[in-house]
């Protein structure tokens, strides 16, 4: 996981702070005080909610808040599509993963 944050986390910075919205430093301090905000009252809940896309919602909201037109929504249709299938490809991926481990092991 470090890994793979280190090798393309940059990309991550730049989709969230560029392409998304053009974020000045004060639609940033907004867009992260709010999100934290939301993640520190779903901790104190016990909600769990996912800090990407909390952020990638304040920086949503952010950018609306100037003017529709200022967000692409282009890209944020891609970054909904990837979420959605994060979750049925993680459980693929284990599942193929339970098999060969399974089959290994198997006598």
């Amino acid at each position: 996981m470090a890994l793979g944050t280190a090798a393309g986390g940059w990309r991550i910075i730049k989709t969230m702070g560029h392409r998304i919205v053009r974020l000045e430093p004060v639609h940033g301090f907004a867009a992260e005080t709010t999100a934290a905000t939301v993640l520190f009252v779903t901790a104190h809940y016990g909600m769990p909610v996912s800090t990407t896309h909390t952020i990638a919602g304040s920086i949503f909201g952010v950018g609306s808040s100037k003017r529709l037109s200022a967000v692409r929504w282009g890209v944020a249709r891609s970054m909904v599509v990837a979420w959605i299938l994060t979750l049925p490809a993680a459980a693929i991926v284990s599942a193929i993963c339970y098999e060969l481990i399974h089959l290994a092991g198997a006598e």
